[in-house]
C-alpha cells in the first residue's frame, strides 16, 4: 500500500487503521441508503463527506509529511487528489470507495508487517523477570551477573545465558534455534536465555548479564536487519518521488490530451467525461504495489529466517545470498565443533614442562581462539596456574606472544614461536591440530584433535544439489586439510593458508564472475569475511571480529541452517520476482485499458487495491513456510 513506505515507522497499527475503514464503510453505505432513499442532498453530501475524512485522514497525514519532511510527492497524494476529482466530477460515493478500499488496503499491509514484528517478538515470549539463585531466593533477572549461581526448576525459562555445574535435563529452544525437539543438557553444557528447562532440576553459572544474551543479541541484530533497506528497494526509493510526479504529469497530459481531442471535461455518464478518465489513470497507475513488492517479502524473510536460527543482517543480505554460487569454509570451528581436545604432548626438556604449561594456560586464557582455550583448559587440569601475560599481543594467523614470569613465551604456529621441527608428523587423521608454546630454550608441543561436525557432510551436499562450488580454506597442513576433507566430502582444499592468503582466493573467485559467500568463525576470518560477497559467521563460538564483519549470523552454530538460508533467499527472490511482475502487470494492463476506452472508476480502484493486498500476503507466504520447515532445505522446497 505504502503507508509511510519506512517500516521501521508505526505510528498507525492496523487496529486503528481498520477502525478508520470500517467507519469509512459504514458511512458510505449510510451516504449510499441515503442516495436511494431520496432524503435530500445535504444529508447524502455530509455522510460522504464524513466517510471520506475516515477513510483519507492517515492518508492526508502521510501526505503531508511526505511534502513537509522529505518535499516528495507519494501515493497518498495521488490517492487524495484521485478522490477530489471524483468529488469534482460530481461522483463523491466513488471517491469515497476509493478511500475505503484505499485505508482497507493500508490496515492489510500493516496488519502483515505486524505479523512478521510478532514473529520476532515472539523470541521473547515468556522471557522470565525474575530468576531464582541457588538458595532459592528470588532476583530481578537485571540484577544477574556473570558467575551468579542460578537454580532452574522444571517448566523454568532459563533467564541468562549460563553453564551448568551440578544436574541434567533438556531444554526447548525452540525460541531461538526453531527445533521443537528438546535438546540434552549435562554439566557443561550452555543455556541460552529464553529457552525452556524441561524435567530436570539444575544448577548454573551464569556467563554473561541479560543484556549480552543470545536472545537480547538476537533482537539487536533482527531490529537492525529489518532497519537495513535491501539494494532494489533503495532503488525503488529513490525513484518513487520521480514516478508519483511522472503520474501526476501523465494523468495531466491524458486530461488536457482528451480535452484537445474534443471531449468535455465532465460529462453523463460520468465514465465519459475527460476528467473522469484522468482520475482514474492517476489511481491505476499509483505505485502502491511496487513500492510494497520487496519490502514485504524482505521484511517477512527476516522474521522467517530467526524463527530457523538465521539471522540475516538487512535485506542486502537476503537478496545476495540468492546470487552466490560459490561459498568458502573456514574449517576449525566451521565445518569442525571448534572444540579440540589434548590427545598427546611433548615438552623439551621435560625439566621445563611446568613453566610451558603456565605459560601457556596464561597465554591461552587472555585468547578467544578455540585452540588457545583447549589447550588452556587442558593445562589447568594438570594444575597449572596462569596469570595474566604482560605485553600480550595476538598476531592474525600465526599465535601469541607475552610475557610470563618474567620470560617472553609465544603460542602458536612451530614456525611462529621458533621451535625446531619434530622427528615425526603429527598431522593425525586430518582434524589433527598442533600448538606449539616456546621461551626460545624449552618447547612444548602440544597435539589436539577436533571433532567433524555431523551435519558438515550432507550440508556440502546439499549445497552441491544446488549448483553451489563449496571450497575450504584453512591454515592447516595440506596432508591433514586433505584427510578431513575427505572425511566431509569437500571437493576442494586449500591449505597452509594465512588470513591475507585466503583473502585473495576470494577476490580470484570474484574476478572468474562467481558470487561469493565465506563462513568462518574467528578473529583470522575476519579478513576474509570483509572480502566475501557474502559473509557468514557461527554465532555461538564465533568471535566478535567475525560477527561484526557478518552479513548473516548462524545461531548456535548450526552449519545446516546456511542450506536453509539459501532456500530462503533464493524463495525470497522469486515472490519479489513474483510480487514486481504482478505490480507492474496491473499497472501497465490497467493503464492501457483505462487510455484505450474507458474503465469504471471502482474497477480500477479494485485492480490497485487488489494487486497491492496481493503482494503482501504473497509476502507472508515466507512466515508460513517457515513454521512447516525442519531439517535441511525445507524453508525453500
Amino acid at each position: 500500500m505504502g503507508h509511510d513506505h519506512d517500516h521501521g515507522h508505526d505510528d498507525h497499527s492496523w487496529r486503528a487503521l481498520a477502525v478508520q475503514s470500517a467507519i469509512c464503510g459504514a458511512l458510505g453505505l449510510g451516504a449510499a441508503a441515503w442516495e436511494k432513499a431520496g432524503a435530500g442532498d445535504a444529508g447524502f453530501l455530509a455522510l460522504a463527506a464524513l466517510g471520506c475524512v475516515a477513510g483519507g485522514w492517515e492518508a492526508a497525514e502521510e501526505a503531508w509529511h511526505a511534502l513537509v519532511r522529505h518535499r516528495r510527492v507519494d501515493v497518498h497524494l495521488l490517492m487524495l487528489a484521485a478522490a477530489a476529482g471524483a468529488w469534482a466530477v460530481g461522483q463523491p460515493l466513488e471517491g469515497l470507495l476509493l478511500l475505503f478500499l484505499f485505508s482497507a488496503a493500508g490496515a492489510i499491509e500493516h496488519f502483515a508487517l505486524d505479523r512478521t514484528r510478532r514473529a520476532v517478538d515472539a523470541l521473547m515470549a515468556g522471557a522470565p523477570t525474575h530468576a531464582r539463585r541457588a538458595d532459592g531466593s528470588e532476583v530481578e533477572v537485571a540484577a544477574l551477573r556473570a558467575g551468579d549461581m542460578i537454580l532452574l526448576l522444571p517448566g523454568d525459562r532459563v533467564p541468562v545465558d549460563a553453564r551448568v555445574t551440578e544436574g541434567a535435563t533438556e531444554v526447548d529452544e525452540s525460541t531461538l534455534t526453531g527445533e521443537s525437539e528438546a535438546v540434552p543438557k549435562a554439566v557443561g553444557s550452555e543455556l541460552m536465555a529464553g529457552t525452556l528447562n524441561g524435567g530436570g532440576r539444575v544448577l548454573a553459572r551464569a556467563i554473561r548479564p541479560e543484556a549480552e544474551s543470545a536472545v537480547q543479541r538476537t533482537l539487536r541484530l533482527i531490529r537492525e536487519a529489518q532497519s537495513r533497506k535491501a539494494p532494489s528497494q533503495r532503488l525503488i526509493d529513490k525513484w518513487g518521488g520521480v514516478y508519483a510526479l511522472a503520474v501526476l504529469g501523465a494523468s495531466a497530459g491524458f486530461l488536457a490530451w482528451q480535452l484537445a481531442q474534443g471531449a468535455p471535461l465532465r460529462a453523463e455518464p460520468a465514465e465519459q467525461g475527460a476528467l473522469y478518465r484522468a482520475m482514474t489513470l492517476l489511481v491505476v497507475m499509483s505505485p502502491c504495489a511496487l513500492v510494497l513488492s520487496i519490502p514485504s517479502a524482505v521484511l517477512a524473510a527476516i522474521a522467517a529466517g530467526a524463527r530457523r536460527g538465521v539471522l540475516f543482517r538487512g535485506g542486502a543480505a537476503v537478496e545476495r545470498l540468492a546470487d552466490v554460487d560459490a561459498i568458502c569454509f573456514d574449517k576449525t570451528g566451521t565445518l569442525t565443533r571448534g572444540e579440540p581436545a589434548v590427545v598427546g604432548h611433548r615438552c623439551e626438556p621435560a625439566s621445563g614442562e611446568r613453566e610451558a604449561l603456565a605459560a601457556a594456560a596464561s597465554l591461552g586464557a587472555a585468547s578467544s581462539h578455540p585452540l588457545s582455550r583447549s589447550v588452556a583448559d587442558w593445562c589447568a587440569s594438570r594444575g597449572a596456574t596462569g596469570t595474566e601475560p604482560e605485553a600480550f599481543e595476538s598476531v592474525a594467523g600465526e599465535g601469541l606472544r607475552g610475557t610470563v614470569g618474567g620470560r617472553e613465551w609465544r603460542m602458536g604456529k612451530r614456525t611462529f614461536v621458533g621451535a625446531p621441527e619434530p622427528a615425526a608428523s603429527a598431522e593425525g587423521d586430518g582434524l589433527g591440530s598442533e600448538v606449539w608454546v616456546s621461551d626460545g630454550s624449552t618447547h612444548l608441543h602440544v597435539r589436539l584433535r577436533d571433532e567433524v561436525r555431523t551435519e558438515s557432510k550432507p550440508v556440502l551436499a546439499a549445497l552441491a544439489a544446488r549448483g553451489i562450488r563449496c571450497l575450504m580454506l584453512t591454515g592447516d597442513k595440506s596432508g591433514a586439510a586433505a584427510r578431513a576433507a575427505a572425511e566431509i566430502g569437500m571437493p576442494e582444499v586449500a591449505a597452509g593458508l594465512r588470513p591475507w592468503d585466503k583473502v585473495e582466493h576470494i577476490r580470484r573467485l570474484s574476478a572468474e564472475g562467481r558470487v561469493v559467500a565465506m563462513v568462518g568463525d574467528g578473529v583470522n576470518d575476519a579478513p576474509s569475511l570483509a572480502a566475501a560477497d557474502v559473509a557468514v559467521a557461527m554465532g555461538g563460538r564465533g568471535s566478535d571480529a567475525a560477527k561484526e564483519t557478518s552479513d548473516l549470523l548462524l545461531v548456535e552454530d548450526r552449519l545446516d541452517r546456511l542450506v536453509d538460508a539459501v532456500d530462503l533467499s533464493r524463495r525470497t527472490h522469486r515472490i519479489i520476482l513474483q510480487n514486481v511482475a504482478l505490480s507492474l502487470g496491473t499497472v501497465a494492463v490497467m493503464a492501457f485499458l483505462t487510455v484505450a476506452q474507458g474503465v469504471a472508476l471502482p474497477i480500477g480502484v479494485l485492480a490497485h487495491e487488489g494487486s497491492t493486498v496481493l503482494v503482501c500476503l504473497n509476502g507472508l507466504r515466507l512466515l508460513a513456510r517457515a513454521k512447516r520447515g525442519q531439517g535441511i532445505g525445507r524453508i525453500g522446497d
